[in-house]
């Protein structure tokens, strides 16, 4: 999911892969990660779509299409649950904060946080 995080979701065909049932494999997950599979990579998605907003240089539009989601709306919606704002307002602010932070760190440091989770301590 990491890899493909632009292609559609299919649990049944990943829980195929783990030689394991739909439901018992949805489970397994969820008790490893702490999320579902699906809310997983769209945690995936929006990691990604945080980097190509800061870029700059395409659209909103074009960033929700490309990192796999179908719907501008849903995208939306998803982006300001996860991260506090809107795409567009993510867009246009000022990134130039992080711009001397390793890539590695920066996407530790601006991971999506869903309800319940802590946010890494700085410096950690």
């Amino acid at each position: 999911m990491d890899r493909d995080y632009a292609r559609p979701l299919d649990v049944p065909a990943l829980a195929r892969g783990a030689l394991m049932s739909t439901g018992h494999f949805s489970r397994s997950f969820r008790a490893a990660f702490g999320e579902t599979p699906y809310s997983y990579l769209m945690t995936r998605r929006i990691e990604r779509a945080k980097a190509l907003l800061r870029r700059g240089d395409l659209t909103v539009t074009e960033v929700c299409f490309a990192v796999g989601c179908s719907s501008l709306g849903s995208f939306s919606s998803r982006f300001t649950e996860l991260v506090g704002e809107s795409p567009s307002a993510y867009r246009a602010r000022s990134h130039e904060d992080g711009a001397p932070i390793p890539a590695c760190f920066a996407m530790i440091l601006t991971r999506p946080v869903r309800n319940g989770e802590a946010k890494p301590a700085a410096g950690s």
